[in-house]
């Protein structure tokens, strides 16, 4: 005989079932074409800026032994005019005929007693 019992069980709803999952392609790491060009610009930007501080410590150097070269010379200069002078007052003939009075009590010779040699005759 049939009996009646409460229907307790539960029907399971029908399951779903998930679209196969397609796997996505992975993204790339994107390679940047630029990369390289712009570390090769900054490193010959270096390399110049390097060049050009080079070329101003050069430039300096030169400038600052330029500058001690026109200093000594212009006290070379200096001592030049100097001497010169000294020359000139030590080759005064008064001075030299005095000193020779005074230091080895020597005389001009009268002009009657000057004598002068040709020694182009034989």
């Amino acid at each position: 005989m049939a009996s009646w019992a409460p229907a307790t069980a539960e029907v399971a709803a029908p399951r779903r079932s998930r679209p196969a999952a397609t796997p996505r392609p992975r993204a790339r790491a994107r390679r940047r074409p630029h990369v390289a060009g712009v570390a090769v610009w900054i490193a010959v930007s270096a390399v110049l800026l390097a060049g050009v501080v080079a070329l101003n410590v050069a430039v300096l150097r030169l400038n600052l032994r330029l500058d001690e070269l026109g200093q000594q010379r212009t006290k070379l200069r200096a001592q030049n005019a100097a001497l010169a002078s000294q020359l000139s007052s030590a080759a005064d003939s008064l001075k030299i005929e005095a000193e020779a009075r005074r230091l080895l009590k020597l005389q001009p010779a009268p002009p009657e007693d000057i004598h002068y040699l040709d020694l182009s005759q034989k």
